[in-house]
């Protein structure tokens, strides 16, 4: 759609040229309905000559005349908003009660309510973001003067909510809408456990009641998973995919610091403003830093960063007052502006299905737009940890379930987590399938179960992992591809439409530079090769440790914790990342530190301790009087050689390393903070002779290395050990961070 001068924000056709639906339709120009309804689009749009999009006004009809269950999946800028504005004003002109949209991001919400406004469509919203605002939502529900609210799938899920506020929502709605709809199966790209409550939320609705899910990003497995959520006798309207303001193009670059080389070389030359993806916070962070010190107008934007920055950065980048926003998948769904003008990607995403997700916010009101893929040698190891993060495991589920039943009652997901050895987020998500299965509810106060047998599902999960392994080597493919890459990608979306674009780098040739400036190419490296990540202290015992066995609770004293500390690098950054990566790969053998690794270190350590050429008090302790080293199963030499170097070099005293007992910590990574506690409380000591040292000059400020840092714990409980041996202020420094 060409939404050319539009003030509401509705994509809409404008001309018979770029619409391919004109007013005689197969309806009929004389239909009463699409009379109605023409002329409501053409109040919402402002514009006298609008018309309807292919399939538009049949999914309005649909749901108007016939009560329908629909499924509109269309490209994204086709118009899906236009067909529920329409049909919600023509159902309110009948008598119906307001419309429902089940909506799954803030930022998503925040323009659709938005695009209401200019278009004359009262709509509001109840979110987590605006409880301020809730009492008088209510009020104007009250009186009849909405007509649209929408509402995010967790809401729905919230007890309050659902027993207050769902039942007269739900007596009243006049049309239910899903936003997004492809996050209702766990097929999709971006599956949402909460969506699953939808089907219940269909079933409880009036017969009479029409429903409508819209998605752009569906292939046949997924639009068929939702058919059956939506219920029998679906009205499915599938358009072309194809984007034809679309540039497609792939760049192979060896390493990260070429890509961004590119970047600095080539970013100002880009169209307009746009969108550069990484796949991971610290790379975005990374690489909006690097671009605004070269003079680059570019803000980060990722799941860290806080919700009012957020809304000011996708302001910033909608008004063309940035260049480019550094984003994460966290700036996609519901993101508008249809001029943006390129979507590069630093790192491909896990399948194509999301790669045409988050390109689809480019051109969609501008007849070109670029979008560049530079794949990164990491991106596989980045799918694996993302893909096995989100799937249940029967183990977890069946101690998530012991736990409550053991409970007799409920627990909040605070006290739930210190008795099941999972982190929060983790937790949170398994709840939520479980509770999408019936084997646990949320109620006010936090969880119970239900007593409803649950078994873990492993047919079904192995069928997702294997369909999440199809899409990522079909991403490889793309890369790899010597044929049309717009077609490509359409077509693994299950497009009968798909054609070759003619205009993407295999059709028409690369369109793209290749040439990178020395300069850039040296500020890349330069930015890769700084070093030096600060690694906060723990401050608070977690809750609930006396049922672990671990005797504390509440603030750590002052005198047993560490101070604040210092890394190398994250093994996620873009710089360091990539050779920590490979030293802590599984079945990498232990070995002393690269000297290059060391002088990093020590680089590290001057910035640490220094400002501007002025000493300053390391960490406001001072500088470290000894080195002591954490003992290690799997890198024993590579810490003994890190500290023997920080020590030669730096001309510290190294009193030896902390003797483990009991067989050293026991748990694996990635369990939550009680669990990670209890897993090294009580496994360090301090060696007799070492203790002998401390005591004999006390307050001594100690250097404590250790090779990898992940929940930080094992450097409290060492830290506290050293202190309650007489050591003054410890200093933690590790090699890098995990996850």
């Amino acid at each position: 759609m060409a939404p050319h001068n539009n003030p509401s924000g509705i994509d809409t056709a404008t001309s018979a040229e770029n619409s391919s639906f004109s007013v005689a339709s197969s309806w009929g120009a004389a239909g009463e309905t699409e009379q109605q309804a023409l002329t409501v689009l053409r109040e919402l749009v402002g514009s006298p000559e609008a018309r309807f999009h292919d399939g538009q006004f049949e999914a309005i009809e649909a749901l108007v005349d016939g009560g329908r269950r629909a499924l509109v999946v269309q490209r994204t800028g086709w118009g899906k908003s236009a067909v529920y504005f329409v049909a919600s004003l023509l159902l309110r002109r009948r008598g119906a009660g307001p419309t429902l949209i089940v909506s799954p991001l803030l930022a998503l919400m925040r323009d659709q309510v938005a695009a209401a406004a200019r278009a004359g469509v009262r709509a509001v919203a109840i979110n987590s973001a605006n409880q301020l605002d809730w009492d008088r939502v209510r009020e104007q529900l009250a009186a009849d003067e909405v007509d649209v609210l929408l509402v995010s799938p967790e809401r729905l899920t919230n007890p309050s909510f659902r027993e207050t506020q769902l039942p007269e929502l739900l007596r009243r709605t006049g049309l239910l809408v899903i936003d997004e709809a492809h996050c209702i199966s766990d097929w999709g790209h971006d599956f949402r456990p909460d969506y699953r409550r939808i089907a219940e939320l269909i079933k409880e609705l009036p017969g009479s009641v029409p429903v409508l899910a819209t998605t752009a990003t569906a292939n046949s497995r997924v639009v068929h998973d939702i058919e059956e959520q939506l219920g029998e006798d679906v009205f499915t309207i599938r358009g072309p995919l194809g984007r034809d303001s679309l540039r497609l193009g792939v760049l192979q670059l060896p390493n990260s610091r070429t890509r961004l080389a590119w970047l600095l070389t080539h970013l100002s030359e880009l169209p307009g403003s746009g969108i550069i993806y990484t796949l991971t916070v610290s790379a975005a962070e990374d690489t909006a830093k690097l671009l605004a010190e070269a003079g680059h107008k570019v803000l980060s934007y990722t799941g860290k960063t806080d919700p009012a920055e957020r809304e000011r950065a996708e302001q910033l980048l909608k008004d063309n007052e940035v260049k480019a926003l550094v984003a994460t998948s966290a700036l996609g769904m519901g993101f508008d502006k249809p001029d943006l003008g390129f979507v590069i990607h630093l790192g491909a995403p896990s399948s194509p299905v999301a790669y045409y997700q988050q390109v689809g916010r480019a051109g969609r009101g501008s007849a070109n737009a670029d979008v560049l893929l530079m794949p990164g040698s990491e991106d596989k190891d980045i799918w694996q940890y993302f893909a096995t993060a989100s799937m249940p495991s029967p183990e977890k589920a069946a101690a998530v379930l012991d736990a409550l039943n053991q409970a007799n009652g409920t627990l909040s997901t605070v006290a739930l987590e210190a008795r099941v050895d999972l982190r929060r987020t983790p937790l949170e998500l398994l709840l939520k399938v479980l509770s999408v299965d019936a084997a646990v509810e949320r109620v006010g106060g936090g969880w119970r179960s239900t007593g409803t047998p649950w078994e873990y599902d492993s047919e079904r999960y192995e069928r997702i992992a294997e369909a999440r392994v199809h899409e990522q080597d079909l991403m490889v493919i793309y890369q790899d591809t010597a044929g049309c890459r717009m077609e490509f990608i359409t077509s693994v979306l299950d497009d009968n439409n798909a054609h070759a674009c003619g205009r993407c780098d295999n059709c028409a040739g690369r369109w793209f530079p290749t040439d990178i400036d020395d300069e850039a190419a040296s500020a890349a490296g330069e930015t890769l090769n700084r070093a030096g990540v600060s690694l906060e202290p723990r401050l608070q015992w977690p809750t609930g440790m006396d049922r672990l066995g671990v005797p504390v609770k509440g603030k750590i004293k002052p005198d047993e914790s560490a101070s604040e500390g210092r890394l190398l690098a994250r093994m996620t950054d873009l710089g360091w990342g990539g050779a920590l990566r490979e030293l802590f790969a599984t079945g990498a053998p232990d070995r002393s530190i690269d000297p290059s690794m060391l002088q990093a270190c020590v680089q590290v350590l001057r910035d640490w301790g220094s400002t501007e050429g002025r000493a300053v008090a390391w960490s406001g302790v001072g500088r470290p009087d000894v080195i002591v080293a954490m003992p290690s199963r799997s890198k024993p030499e590579l810490i003994r050689s890190l500290a023997r170097g920080l020590s030669q070099i730096g001309r510290i005293e190294l009193l030896g390393e902390l003797e483990a007992i009991h067989g050293g910590p026991a748990g694996a990574r990635g369990g939550n903070s009680a669990y990670r506690l209890a897993a090294v409380w009580d496994q360090f000591v301090v060696p007799p002779a070492m203790a002998q040292q401390l005591a004999a000059r006390p307050g001594q400020t100690v250097m404590l290395i250790d090779d990898l840092v992940d929940s930080r714990w094992t450097f409290t409980v060492a830290a506290r050990a050293l202190r309650q041996a007489g050591a003054g202020a410890v200093l933690p420094f590790a090699l890098a961070q995990a996850g």
